[in-house]
This record gives structure tokens, sequence and C-alpha cells, in this order.
């Protein structure tokens, strides 16, 4: 089931992967509530309209994996997918989203151009299954725990529905004590595997529970890690940004401050087009 060459997936009227132009992932964590989503979305098309980089609006309609009982988990299901499906009509951007069990799979996907698995659930054999037989794109983050390697088998369950509209995202991983590590040599790998290859930026910076509670992080090094993204050859590059961070309900310390996103993606897509024109990333 794993291809000899790498796939281009296509995303509404995005094409991904090959030797296409780096994709964007970017929203923030979660759908906090209609105005913030809007405006953000507003800001996020705005940009990459201005230097044509391909967009996917990420936001999710709710957060299962909290580090507290007391964490923010969303606004409702029914009312943060609305929200979701504004975004894609009044953008004309698809959406991505994630999904945390069978019973959300069928209403997430009336909304959603992608399904996100998240990190936490991408051994979910059922959950895998029941996303690729949607027919939509699916997202697979690379859980923490796994080897670069191991993420052939999240990936045929998948394509075992027929569904080859994969890629998968790396999102650090984890040797306990509160923090993750970036492994650049885990992109190639997972790119042989014939799919495209997206780096999450933001939550690579994340120091998981490390914040009395909740999950701490360290954005300063959102940049480098991107940077280093490009070089090696992603596909597309996941970012979750907020227009005030540090006041954002979930991950407030890892998200890129919205204000920064232009100067990120002008900094990626000039490495990105150097080694996709030299063919480096092969």
């Amino acid at each position: 089931m794993i291809p000899s060459e790498m796939r281009t997936i296509a995303v509404d009227s995005i094409s991904i992967g090959g030797n296409e132009p780096l994709v964007l992932i970017a929203g923030p964590c979660v759908v906090e509530n209609r105005d913030l989503v809007l405006t953000t979305a507003e800001k996020i098309k705005e940009i990459c309209t201005r230097l044509r980089v391909p967009v996917i609006f990420k936001s999710s309609y709710k957060k299962a994996n909290r580090t507290s009982i007391s964490g923010f988990s969303g606004i409702g299901m029914d009312k943060a997918l609305s929200v979701l499906a504004e975004v894609k009509k009044n953008f004309a951007m698809p959406v991505l989203t994630d999904v945390h069990s069978q019973e959300e799979i069928s209403a997430a996907a009336d909304a959603a151009d992608v399904l996100q698995i998240p990190a936490f659930l991408c051994r979910q054999t059922e959950l895998l299954i029941a996303a690729g037989k949607t027919g939509r794109v699916v997202n697979i983050k690379k859980g923490q725990f796994l080897a670069p390697e191991d993420m052939k088998h999240p990936i045929e369950k998948v394509a075992s529905t027929g569904n080859e509209k994969i890629f998968v995202t790396e999102r650090g991983a984890s040797f306990g004590y509160h923090n993750l590590v970036v492994d650049m040599r885990g992109i190639p790998v997972m790119r042989s595997f014939g799919y495209p290859v997206i780096l999450d930026a933001t939550h690579s910076v994340q120091l998981p529970g490390g914040s009395e509670g909740q999950s701490g992080g360290q954005r300063e090094f959102i940049f480098p890690i991107a940077r280093a993204g490009a070089a090696v050859g992603i596909s597309g590059l996941f970012v979750e940004t907020h227009p005030d961070p540090p006041h954002a309900f979930s991950d407030a310390a890892s998200q890129l401050p919205l204000s920064q996103l232009e100067t990120l993606l002008k900094q990626v897509t000039l490495i990105d087009n150097l080694v996709k024109r030299n063919g480096w990333q092969s």
C-alpha cells in the first residue's frame, strides 16, 4: 500500500506533495468564538493571497486532550463546526479539523475538507478506518511516542479503505520531562512512504504539561524549526496562530502571534523555493 514515489494530494484546488510549492495550514488552536475565528481567517487569507501561498484553514471544534480538567474544551461541537463552515464559505479556504471519535466523524466531514487524526490517537485503528471511509483527505499526526518509520502502519490503515488521500505530520517526539524534540531525519523517512509530509512548527515547541496544569511552550523556536523543516523538503507547514496568544484559551504558550505570520512565510517559502528548484528534497 506504500507507493514508491510521493503522491500529490488534492485539497479542493490546492495540490500538496511532489514538487509543489509549500502549503500553509494555519489558524487558532481551537474555535474560541465566531468573531476571533473569522477575523483570524480573514487576515490569514489576505497574507497568503498577497504572498501567493496556498492555504488550508485549521481550527479544532473541540479539544478532547487537555492537561487539566479545568482546561477549555470548546464552545460546543455543532456551533464550532458551523463557524468552520462559515470560514470555508466566506473566504474560499479549505478547512482542516481534528476528529476524536467515530461518532464525531460524519458531522466533521460535512464541514471540513481534511480530517486530522490527533497525535495521541494515531494508532486507533477504528478511528483511522472511519476517517478513511469518509473519502475526505486524512492528515495523520505522528504520535510523540512513535518512531518515524512506524507511521507506515497508520497510513496503511487509512489506505485499506481505498482512500489514499493522506498526508502525515511531524510534531516532535517526547522523552518525558516536559519537552519535545524534532528530529529532522524523520521528515525524509516519512516522505519515503510516498505521501506528503507536513511539519507542525507550533506543537513542536510545546512543553507538555510543563506549566502547572497546562502545556507550556517556547515560541521563540518556531522560526528556526520551520526554516529547518523547509530545508529538508516538507510539503506543508502547520502553524497555530492567534491575534493574542498569551490570552488564547488553548496552547497559549506555543501559538504564533498572527502579526508574525507574514515574516515567517517569507522566510520559509524562500528556503522551500530554493530546495525544490534544485531537487534537494529527494
